[in-house]
């Protein structure tokens, strides 16, 4: 089974990789008039994006243990407060919302396919950082696992609140 995920996880990073360039590239040549309401909507979408890929180099860099001079994703400390007390894989949401500001913008259907796939794939790979992350971090991750949602922001903002009035 490990020799499998060798594999088929560098392809799918390699293809999430390339899928999202082309969509950014190609969202500059087919960019056209279309819904106005699904451009707004786009724009506040690629607006969070930024936020939520963003703020983990922050997290990281303050309370991750981050070695000086070593990369924000190399912690040795897990971090379930700010962003992470929202979602665990706030940079791969980026992506998929990313994508998602992407085919709500340009409106083109090549856009929207090349998004779809970009978007599965990223899903897949939060999957495999859960599983490499239980490996790092063991029942701690697990308990973490259990409070703060994968990637669905809005219901981690609902657990937040919900915790903190319970607190």
């Amino acid at each position: 089974m490990k020799q499998w995920r060798r594999v088929v996880w560098p392809f799918v990073w390699g293809a999430w990789s390339v899928l999202i360039i082309l969509q950014i590239i190609l969202s500059f040549f087919l960019y056209k008039p279309g819904l106005p309401v699904l451009k707004h909507i786009g724009w506040i979408t690629l607006a969070v994006s930024a936020v939520f890929g963003w703020l983990p180099i922050l997290a990281f860099r303050k309370k991750g243990g981050v070695s000086k001079g070593k990369s924000y994703i190399q912690t040795t400390v897990l971090v379930d407060s700010g962003i992470y007390a929202v979602v665990r894989h706030p940079q791969y949401l980026a992506g998929i919302l990313l994508s998602l500001a992407l085919i709500l913008i340009t409106q083109h259907w090549l856009i929207a396919m090349i998004g779809i796939v970009a978007i599965v794939l990223n899903y897949l790979i939060a999957l495999k950082a859960d599983w490499e992350i239980i490996e790092k971090f063991g029942d701690e991750y697990r308990r973490y696992m259990q409070r703060v949602p994968r990637l669905n922001f809005v219901a981690g903002i609902i657990r937040l609140i919900r915790r903190g009035k319970r607190a």
